[in-house]
């Protein structure tokens, strides 16, 4: 009996320790598994994140030759989706609270044939801030130049019917000094700015016959100002009247620069955000009554808190676009970028940004 006892406890001994360790060995193998599974998907999400998908096509990161990853860096969002809902969700993003009277700064096109945002595209968005639509006249003539003809365009495209409309320049203009610029020491805006505590500055981006291109800074700038102030700027701070030719380009994009940054001043920067629309990516602008066809895919819609930033992402999109190079021509030659060079220059924004995809 006492044999039997000890041959129990001997097997006992030897077999206990064996299956422990095949009971650890099944346990880190469960362990483990999520393991993989988190480095399969931090792969799938580098993965993701190195091709954006645009609403044409898909682009690789690499190519946005700005982004970076800096936490210093201002964000610009991202989305492909360029829709009412798109265009809500990019604007949710920005986290923006405005405390007053809204302005939705607008280019309301030139003709039926223009490429400008569309009300059914914008309207969820002004109505969800209770925004005004605003605008200035036209300095070349156009059915924008006189306040009939442009409040008669503004109906005729549907803008009345979704919110009211205003002209900022209707009952005249008021003076913003400016310092630390190289071409300007004032500007002149539309008077009715002042009844405005925020602005949204929703613009369309595309190709432009004198800029080169027009997005956030050309809708500030040119798009806020008077008559008289935008052929100040256009004449890189040489006069009030005239043509709006210039034979000093760099002067005119220069004082484009100089303009944004001192609106952006008066009105507050935290005042202002910045949305931009990049589809019918036609080389010539909404004030063209007759733009160019655009030869190559919508991209998406882009946002930010810095208009520097937002305009050199959707420059970006569009040089990392296999189809871009008609405008990207036309960029180049109206050396548009020099605008951004001097807005970072006189610190208005940052050329660098962060990415961020909202989908």
């Amino acid at each position: 009996m006492k044999r039997i006892l000890c041959f129990i406890c001997v097997f006992l001994i030897i077999v206990t320790p064996l299956t422990g360790c095949s009971g650890q060995a099944n346990k880190n193998e469960t362990t483990a598994q999520p393991g993989a599974d988190t480095a399969t998907e931090n792969a799938s999400s580098e993965a993701a994140e190195s091709s954006i998908k645009t609403a044409g096509s898909a682009i690789s990161s690499e190519s946005l030759t700005h982004r970076t990853d800096s936490a210093d860096a201002p964000v610009v969002y991202f989305s492909s989706d360029i829709s009412a809902k798109g265009l809500v969700r990019l604007y949710n993003a920005l986290n923006w609270a405005p405390t007053g009277k809204v302005a939705v700064k607008v280019s309301t096109g030139e003709s039926n044939n223009s490429n400008y945002l569309r009300p059914e595209l914008i309207k969820e968005l002004v109505q969800e801030l209770d925004g005004t639509i605003a605008e200035c006249m036209t300095a070349y003539g156009g059915n924008r130049s006189t306040p009939e003809s442009h409040h008669q365009i503004a109906e005729e495209h549907g803008f009345t019917a979704i919110a009211p409309f205003d002209l900022m320049d209707e009952d005249g203009e008021i003076e913003i000094p400016f310092t630390g610029g190289d071409r300007l020491d004032k500007v002149y805006v539309g008077s009715h700015i002042d009844q405005y505590k925020n602005v949204l500055v929703l613009s369309h981006f595309k190709g432009h016959a004198m800029a080169g291109y027009g997005g956030a800074l050309k809708n500030i700038a040119i798009g806020m100002s008077s008559v008289s102030g935008k052929i100040l700027i256009h004449s890189g701070g040489k006069r009030t009247e005239g043509s709006i030719m210039s034979a000093d380009q760099d002067a005119f994009l220069e004082a484009l620069a100089e303009a944004s940054k001192a609106i952006t001043g008066y009105v507050g920067n935290e005042n202002m955000i910045y949305i931009s629309v990049m589809n019918r990516l036609s080389v010539d602008c909404d004030c063209d009554a007759n733009p160019a066809e655009p030869d190559m895919h919508d991209i998406g819609i882009l946002a930010s808190t810095d208009p520097v930033a937002l305009d050199q992402a959707c420059i970006d999109f569009v040089y990392s676009a296999p189809d871009s190079s008609s405008l990207t021509e036309r960029i180049e030659s109206q050396n548009g970028v020099h605008t951004l060079e001097h807005a970072e220059k006189i610190g208005l924004g940052s050329r660098q940004y962060q990415l961020r995809i909202i989908e």
